[in-house]
């Protein structure tokens, strides 16, 4: 099957590729910026921002006062390091850093973070003193845990106190833990603990003193050029919260997380005492194959080829991982501490192409009976984590190359040669973006040729992007479940398969809300591919906003359900209106397009009102409206007790965080297609409910 592709100019712009990507601002892995401290990032970074950034905003005195914010912000945002009269000092050049940046000059990044390190040091000097106190936790006092109440301390000693309490708290929180909750390293859980047996508080401290040194040290390490990064995606966030900065090893990451694909041992690490740490081994992997290396050994030295080797103990983690990672077919020798025995011992593993394969689109086809005694139907499941894309290998045409469409298209031809299925669910949620070509390829395959997004650039004039191809799925009923982590490009089908009444929409009340386009850009000459290592890295800019078929932007407003169903997720503070900066909501003419009456308004309220009654009377939905109500009396607090019996009433034990998000079926790799949970069985209630609705509808015009 042929897969569209939008025409050169609606899919890339210069050598940048259009990308609708996560909503939730990861830990980036950060790398060296080269020039950066010699002018040219900074300068580049500022002009790429004036001249292509959908809101045409200069970079003058009013960005200058937004950045020293945001950048202070980020470096302490609970107000825990950094004194008034630090701040103050900062506020002295207030108005000067858009000129600075535009002379290619970063020093204040670098002071502010001198003095950053500074606080750090003398915070921590007391905090383990603070871990060893005894506390009482009888007494009547309470921590404030809204940082927007709180200004800036005036005095080390009030810093000391704020300290203080939020150690206590620590402490309290694991007083509190459920027994038997914590799991081993890799997964494993512990034997089943006495719930009556009395609190470890030595083991509660050295978990504390551990925790604290694991953010020193992972400060400690931290380099100028990595500064120098985190000041730079400040200055784009003051723009809008998807515009970044994006360094030469953050870029890579990206790249492999589009790709689905690097070449290494497959092997993904951790740090933990200074010790670089096994955490999980890919299937099918270089170390997978070797079978030497396993989960919780330590790597205390890396070697290519028959070089020296480097000792790792203390190293910081990007580092220990540039060095394991290499060109596939050379080899590596790590030099290992074994978790069982503590032997050391060198392993030399030729590295291979890793194929991310859990973060690939999964489906199954699940018979109803299963999960629904006395029910009867076939349902072909599809979880598409996100809309990846490899444009490097879409570019040289390779046949294989990683794609969201080419893979959903692989599973309908699947369920087609199982002798096809009663209905498909396409489950998105925790989807948070990717790329727009495969976001339009993947709904051709669900309606036939037809507008399905359209985009404003900064000219304001809309443009229409469609699929061209008459060969799409229409007929088959569709369920799309979304939640409030569903953004970008899933915001971008769901809208499709509403719009186009093709389908129903099922899950939080709306998706996350972001309705804007990112591209990536490389700084410095254009003449490079954007993942052909450039030396400066690359931003990723907002250069233009989407919307809907039917006229109206996703951003903020989200994509709406049809129906409903509780989440404690979607009471949370988790979509597009609650991040800084945040770019309204607007909306402009529809587009013609076709509808297929698969979801009539009559239809979605006899469905919904049947769907409320299953989950009225059910017993794990009635134990989530409870956690719901627990949450919700909570959330508008400013402060916490720290007072044991008041906190024990009104926490929300970890175990519940944990059911929801089974019941939400998030993306993890050790997860499958569909849980077996309370949600999941209501989806497919839901499901065979529309299949008799459609049924009747079909006789009735008969």
């Amino acid at each position: 099957m042929k897969l569209h592709t939008p025409s050169k100019a609606a899919c890339s712009l210069g050598t940048a590729a259009f990308l609708l990507v996560g909503t939730t601002l990861l830990a980036q892995q950060l790398g060296n910026l080269g020039d950066a401290r010699s002018g040219k990032v900074p300068q580049a970074v500022v002009e790429m921002i004036e001249a292509q950034h959908i809101l045409q905003k200069q970079v003058d005195d009013s960005v200058s006062s937004q950045l020293l914010d945001e950048f202070t912000k980020l470096l302490d945002p609970q107000k825990l390091y950094f004194l008034q009269s630090d701040v103050e000092d900062f506020k002295k050049y207030r108005h000067d850093l858009d000129d600075l940046l535009k002379s290619g000059n970063i020093e204040f990044a670098l002071k502010v973070y001198d003095i950053f390190q500074t606080r750090l040091k003398q915070r921590m000097d007391k905090v383990h003193q603070w871990i060893d106190s005894d506390f009482d936790f009888t007494a009547e006092e309470s921590m404030v845990i809204d940082a927007k109440e709180l200004p800036y301390a005036a005095s080390t000693a009030e810093l000391d106190e704020r300290w203080r309490k939020r150690i206590k708290y620590d402490l309290l929180s694991m007083k509190l833990e459920k027994k038997g909750d914590k799991k081993k390293a890799g997964g494993s859980p512990q034997p089943e603990a006495d719930p009556n047996a009395p609190f470890d508080i030595q083991e509660a401290r050295s978990r504390l003193h551990k925790r604290y040194k694991t953010l020193f040290d992972n400060y400690r390490g931290t380099e100028g050029e990595e500064v120098a990064e985190w000041y730079l995606t400040s200055l784009c966030m003051v723009f809008d919260p998807h515009t970044s900065y994006m360094s030469p090893r953050t870029l890579k990451e990206f790249d492999i997380s589009m790709r689905l694909k690097l070449e290494g041992i497959g092997a993904a690490l951790k740090v933990e005492d200074g010790y670089t740490i096994v955490n999980s081994i890919v299937p099918g992997g270089a170390a997978a194959n070797d079978g030497r290396l396993k989960i919780n050994d330590k790597i205390v030295g890396v070697a290519n080829g028959n070089a020296d080797f480097v000792d790792t103990v203390e190293m910081k983690l990007t580092k220990v991982v540039d060095m394991i990672r290499g060109k596939a077919g050379t080899t590596v020798r790590l030099k290992v501490q074994t978790a069982d025995t503590g032997e050391v011992k060198v392993y030399d593993i030729k590295r291979a192409q890793v194929e991310l394969k859990q973060q690939e689109v999964k489906g199954e086809i699940l018979e109803t009976s299963s999960r629904l005694p006395e029910t009867r139907a076939k349902i072909g499941i599809i979880r598409i984590p996100s809309f990846y894309r490899d444009f490097q290998g879409a570019d040289n045409n390779e046949e294989n190359f990683a794609s969201t469409a080419r893979d959903v298209s692989r599973e309908l031809a699947r369920f087609k040669a199982s002798g096809g299925v009663d209905a498909i669910i396409i489950d998105l949620r925790f989807n948070g973006g990717g790329a727009l070509t495969e976001a339009i390829d993947v709904s051709g395959l669900f309606v036939n040729a037809g507008p399905v997004v359209q985009v404003k650039t900064q000219s304001g004039k809309p443009k229409v992007l469609s699929y061209d191809e008459n060969n799409g799925d229409v007929k088959t009923p569709l369920i799309v479940v979304t939640n409030r982590l569903s953004a970008s490009a899933s915001e971008i089908f769901a809208g499709v398969i509403k719009d186009y009444g093709r389908g129903l929409v099922v899950g939080d009340s709306r998706t996350h809300g972001k309705g804007t386009v990112q591209s990536v850009m490389p700084v410095g000459p254009k003449v490079l591919p954007i993942f052909n290592k450039p030396q400066l890295g690359a931003v990723k800019l907002t250069i233009q906003q989407f919307y809907r078929v039917n006229g109206q932007s996703t951003q903020k407003l989200g994509v709406p359900s049809d129906i409903v169903l509780p989440s404690l997720l979607d009471h949370m503070d988790l979509g597009e209106e609650f991040l800084d900066n945040a770019m309204p909501f607007d909306k402009i003419e529809p587009a013609r397009h076709s509808m297929y009456n698969l979801s009539s308004r009559d239809l979605i309220t006899s469905l919904s009102d049947a769907s409320q009654k299953r989950v009225e009377g059910d017993t794990e939905f009635q134990r989530i409206q409870g956690d719901i109500q627990k949450y919700l009396s909570r959330k508008q607090r400013k402060s916490i007790s720290l007072n044991e019996q008041e906190l024990r009433k009104e926490r929300v034990d970890e175990e519940q965080k944990t059911r929801e998000k089974a019941e939400s079926a998030d993306d993890s790799g050790d997860e499958p297609v569909f849980a077996d949970n309370a949600y999941n069985k209501e989806l497919l209630s839901i499901t065979l409910d529309y299949l008799r609705g459609l049924g009747e509808k079909k006789t009735a015009r008969k």
